[in-house]
């Protein structure tokens, strides 16, 4: 059997097994553990058993229970919660406020957690009840949510982000500044979005009444005083890290402290608390350490049998594609998979194949995989809340009151979806963009 045949029939056993309902972990490492038994002997068994230490050997690694911890604990103690009222307060009285206040909070949420989900959560519980109530349509605050909660993956610090930088082998602190510009972008653009609805059809989205925002000047200070928490947490953490104080690790663990210590101070830290969201940051730490595992695992085995070259050579070489237009193949090809995998079984299966690909590729500037990372976040994010098989949209029903229904959610991503399109054009136009910030800064870690 051909080199080519052998790397078929690996993707082939890896889709059926994911089909069968298999985690995505255990299907991607019984396949590679598989083939390189049957590909090398009894020996070949060291081939993924040697990813187990150079992943333990990444130091970045540690950022992930950190921060996870970091984002549960700011929401569980009622921080997020504070923090929406103060943005309620600020922009209550503009057309549309309330759900650019929303944006913001998940701009902020994305800050303290990297992770979409959270910020999806926050989003659904607290942010969505109070619009309904204030007479928001409804169709457009919860695109308003899902389109906010997607800039978790993309802006620091990025889990997702952390996870391709080390399949990838890119330092993260590249990564991470790469994806600032691009989400800061996004998150213009949805605000944009919304003021300019707003501000066509008042209907969609009203002022809150002058009795709701009046308050005396000490409950006014207390307020800001309370929502500023995760400000001065998140500008502590990146403040120490890009002046060179603390290493990508120590800023990780200054955030996870400085989150307990507000906790303390707002008077909801207990053991209850500490034993939750261990569990829950244990839960999710655990999960993609595996996942990662398994994807190191089935990429050594698969660079092994030079597959990558030869399907290099398939589309270079005979097929005489353009770089860009395989470039769009891999965009087109995360869409579609998103409508059934998470954004990290998505980075899983196709790492092996795609980042040496990516690094072949004559696209006609520097760090071409620091730029493809940030293009994989917003691809995977438009796959995440595309119909009919989004995972966002089923997530954001189950969280999301009861009055919204699954076409609402259809209906409302459609503006969004558009927007992180237009992002990506944007960066594919203008790579610096994306570049231009990483290129320029010198940091730890």
């Amino acid at each position: 059997m051909s080199y080519e045949m052998i790397a078929l029939f690996m993707f082939g056993s890896m889709l059926v097994l994911l089909a069968t309902g298999q985690r995505v972990f255990a299907a991607i490492g019984f396949v590679a553990s598989g083939a390189a038994i049957l590909l090398y002997g009894q020996g070949g068994v060291e081939l993924p058993f040697n990813q187990v230490f150079k992943l333990f050997n990444w130091f970045p690694m540690l950022t992930l229970p950190m921060f996870i911890y970091m984002g549960y604990i700011l929401s569980e103690s009622g921080i997020a919660e504070d923090l929406y009222r103060m943005l309620h307060v600020w922009f209550g009285r503009l057309n549309g406020g309330l759900a650019v206040g929303t944006i913001l909070l998940m701009v902020i949420i994305s800050a303290m957690n990297g992770l979409s989900v959270a910020g999806m959560a926050i989003g659904a519980t607290i942010a969505l009840p109070e619009m309904l109530r204030r007479g928001y349509d409804k169709v457009l605050i919860s695109g308003v949510v899902q389109g906010g909660s997607s800039l978790g993956i993309l802006i620091p610090p990025s889990v997702v982000l952390v996870l391709y930088g080390m399949i990838a082998r890119q330092p993260v602190s590249k990564l991470w500044f790469a994806g600032l510009v691009p989400g800061l972008i996004m998150a213009a653009f949805f605000i944009i979005y919304v003021v300019v609805r707003a501000r066509l059809n008042p209907a969609l989205a009203p002022v809150v009444e002058d009795e709701d925002l009046n308050m005396p000047l000490g409950e006014k200070i207390a307020l800001v005083r309370a929502g500023i928490i995760p400000f001065a947490i998140f500008f502590l953490m990146t403040g120490l890290f890009v002046m060179g104080y603390t290493s990508l690790v120590e800023s990780s663990a200054v955030g996870a402290f400085c989150a307990t210590a507000a906790a303390v101070v707002k008077g909801h830290f207990s053991w209850r608390l500490i034993r939750d969201t261990s569990m829950k940051t244990l839960s999710i730490s655990c999960m993609f350490l595996w996942l990662i595992l398994a994807a190191l695992a089935f990429g050594a085995v698969f660079d092994g049998l030079g597959a990558v070259r030869a399907i290099e050579n398939l589309f270079i070489g005979q097929w005489h594609l353009s770089p860009w237009t395989v470039i769009i193949m891999m965009q087109l090809s995360f869409i579609v998979m998103g409508t059934f995998l998470d954004d990290t079984a998505m980075l899983v299966i196709v790492a092996p194949l795609y980042v040496p690909l990516v690094k072949a590729l004559d696209l006609g500037f520097d760090n071409q995989l620091i730029w493809f990372g940030v293009l994989y976040t917003i691809t995977c994010q438009i796959a995440y809340i595309t119909p009919p098989f989004g995972y966002n949209l089923f997530l954001m029903r189950s969280l999301a009151p009861k009055e919204i229904r699954l076409l609402d959610i259809y209906r409302s991503i459609w503006p969004f979806v558009l927007m992180m399109a237009l992002t990506i054009a944007l960066l594919m136009l203008f790579p610096q963009l994306a570049l231009w910030l990483p290129e320029h800064m010198n940091v730890r870690g």
